[in-house]
C-alpha cells in the first residue's frame, strides 16, 4: 500500500533543522575556503585576474583559453580588496553556498508532500554541499562557484517563468543561464535545455516572446567578450575554440584511456553511486505518480534533462575530469532527494523524515572527509607556495626578470615575461608569427631564453625541467622549499 503523504497532508511538526544545519555548513565551508582550499590549476585564473587588474586584456595581451566573466569578476574584487587568493575564494564560496541554498529551496516550498519538505530540502542542499567535488572545487578562483549558482538560479527562475505571464522571471533565467556559460563553456548545454523547456512547458503568457526574451538575456553576460573578439578575432578563436578542440590533448596523449577512467570513476565513489542511484529512483517515482500534475512532473524532468545535458557535454571534453561533473550535482541532488522520499515513505515506512535522511548524509559527510584527505595529500595548499614566494622576493630585485609559473607570478605580483602567462601553452606551435600573435612561447624558445641568462631568478618544482634547463649550472645559489627549487645569482 502506498503510504506516501499527498499535497494536502500537514507539514511536519518536527523541529526545522534546515536553517541551523545550513548555517553550520556555511561556516565550515567558508573557513575551509579561506584556509585550505587549493588546486594548482586555479593559479592561472588568479594570475589572469591580476593581469586584468593591471590593465592587460585576455586574448589580446596574453593567452587565456576560457570565457572571461569569472576572471573579470575576480579582477574587480581584487582591485578593490587586494591581490590575495582569499578574495576570489570568498566570493566563490558565497556563490557555492547560494547554489546549495537554492537547491534546497526548490524542494522546501514546492514538493507535494508538505510534511517532507524541510527534510528533503536539507537532503538536497547537503547532497550538493557535501559532494566532494563541489566542496573542494566550488570555493576556488576558477569558475565553478559562480557557475553552480548561475545554473541553479537559472533553473529556479525558469520554473517560475513558466507560471508567470510577464517576462521578468524569463529575462532573469536567461541572464543566469548565459552567466554560467560566460563563466565556463562547460555549462553551455544548460541554456538550450532551459530555453526549449520554456517553449514546451509555458503555462502563462506568450511562449515565443519568452523564448526571445530568454535568448536575448542569455547573450548579455557575453558582452565582455565582444570587444576582444572584434579587435582580435584570431586570438579569440584560438582561446575559446581551437585550444580546447585541438591542443588540450597535447598534455594528455592517451586521452581515450584517461577519459574512460573518468567516465567509470563513479563506480569507485560511494558519493557518486548513491547520488546516481537515488536520482534514478526519484525519476522513476515521479514518472509513476498519477496524482502529480504534468506541470509538476515537468519541473523535475527538467532536472534530469539538465543533469544529462551537462554530463554529456563535460564528458565529451578531451580530456575530461571528475570535477567537471560537479556542475550536474544540484540537479541530481534534487532528484535524489525525491528518490529518498520514494524509498523511505513507500518501502521502509519511515515515520520521521529527518531520520530517513540522516544515514545518507552521514555517508556523504564521511565520503567528503576521505576526499579532503586525499586531495590535501595530492594538491596541498597555498601556504608552501606563499613561503616560496617570500623567498623569491628576498633574493630577486623588484623588476628583475623571473622564470617561474603561474602561482609564483601571482603571489609575487610580478608580471610574467610575454608568453609565460600560461604553462599549458608551451607545447603549442603554430609557427613563429602566429605564436607571437597568440602570446605563445614554445619549450625550445623558453630553454633558449633561460640559458641566455636573461632571468635573475629561476623557480621550478619539476626535476626533469631543472635538469633540461641546466639550472644548477646557470646559478650559484639554490634553495629547496617544499619540493620546489629557487635558483639565483647567475654565473657570469
Amino acid at each position: 500500500m502506498d503510504r506516501s503523504p499527498t499535497a494536502g497532508s500537514p507539514r511536519s511538526t518536527a523541529p526545522d533543522w534546515v536553517a541551523p544545519a545550513l548555517a553550520v555548513y556555511a561556516i565550515t565551508f567558508l573557513v575551509y575556503s579561506l584556509q585550505w582550499a587549493f588546486t594548482w590549476d586555479e593559479s592561472f585564473h588568479l594570475l589572469a585576474a591580476q593581469l586584468i587588474s593591471a590593465g592587460k586584456r585576455p586574448y589580446l595581451d596574453f593567452a587565456f583559453p576560457q570565457t572571461v566573466l569569472n576572471v573579470y569578476w575576480n579582477a574587480a574584487w581584487m582591485r578593490l580588496l587586494g591581490q590575495s587568493w582569499r578574495v576570489p575564494h570568498f566570493f566563490a564560496a558565497l556563490f557555492t553556498l547560494g547554489a546549495v541554498a537554492l537547491t534546497g529551496r526548490s524542494l522546501q516550498f514546492r514538493f507535494p508532500a508538505e510534511q517532507w519538505r524541510d527534510a528533503l530540502a536539507l537532503t538536497a542542499a547537503l547532497l550538493t554541499g557535501l559532494n566532494a567535488m563541489v566542496f573542494i572545487y566550488g570555493p576556488l578562483g576558477q569558475a565553478y562557484g559562480i557557475c553552480l549558482f548561475s545554473l541553479v538560479a537559472a533553473y529556479v527562475l525558469t520554473v517560475r517563468a513558466a507560471e508567470q505571464p510577464g517576462l521578468r522571471a524569463t529575462l532573469a533565467a536567461g541572464f543566469f543561464a548565459g552567466a554560467a556559460a560566460a563563466s565556463t563553456l562547460l555549462s553551455a548545454a544548460a541554456a538550450p535545455v532551459l530555453a526549449i523547456w520554456i517553449l514546451l512547458s509555458n503555462r502563462a503568457g506568450d511562449r515565443w516572446r519568452k523564448l526571445a526574451a530568454f535568448t536575448l538575456a542569455a547573450a548579455i553576460p557575453f558582452i565582455p567578450v565582444l570587444p576582444l573578439a572584434i579587435e582580435g578575432p584570431r586570438q579569440a578563436w584560438f582561446n575559446l575554440i581551437q585550444y580546447h578542440a585541438v591542443f588540450r590533448q597535447l598534455y594528455w596523449p592517451d586521452t581515450r584511456k584517461h577519459d574512460f577512467e573518468i567516465w567509470t570513476s563513479w563506480l569507485q565513489s560511494a558519493q557518486a553511486a548513491l547520488l546516481g542511484i537515488l536520482a534514478v529512483a526519484g525519476l522513476t517515482y515521479i514518472a509513476r505518480r498519477s496524482d502529480w500534475s504534468a506541470a509538476r512532473k515537468s519541473e523535475y524532468y527538467l532536472c534530469g534533462w539538465l543533469a544529462a545535458a551537462i554530463a554529456v557535454e563535460v564528458g565529451s571534453a578531451h580530456p575530461t575530469f571528475s570535477r567537471y561533473f560537479l556542475l550536474a550535482v544540484p540537479f541530481l541532488a534534487i532528484l535524489a532527494a525525491v528518490g529518498l522520499y520514494a524509498i523511505a515513505s513507500r518501502v521502509c515506512d519511515v515515520p520521521r523524515p529527518y531520520l530517513a535522511a540522516a544515514p545518507l548524509l552521514v555517508i556523504m559527510a564521511a565520503g567528503l572527509g576521505r576526499s579532503l584527505y586525499d586531495h590535501h595529500q595530492d594538491m596541498g595548499e597555498w601556504r608552501p607556495f606563499e613561503q616560496q614566494a617570500r623567498r623569491i622576493d628576498e633574493v630577486t630585485p623588484r623588476g628583475a626578470p623571473l622564470y617561474a609559473d603561474e602561482p609564483m607570478y601571482f603571489l609575487t605580483r610580478r608580471t610574467p615575461p610575454p608568453g609565460l602567462e600560461l604553462t599549458y601553452s608551451h607545447k603549442v606551435d603554430l609557427g613563429r608569427e602566429t605564436n607571437a600573435l597568440l602570446h605563445i612561447l614554445t619549450k625550445p624558445e623558453i630553454k633558449a631564453q633561460v640559458q641566455s641568462g636573461m632571468f635573475a631568478t629561476a623557480y621550478s618544482c619539476d626535476d626533469d625541467e631543472i635538469s633540461d634547463l641546466g639550472l644548477e649550472n646557470l646559478y650559484r645559489q639554490r634553495d629547496d622549499i617544499a619540493d620546489c627549487s629557487i635558483f639565483w645569482d647567475r654565473r657570469k
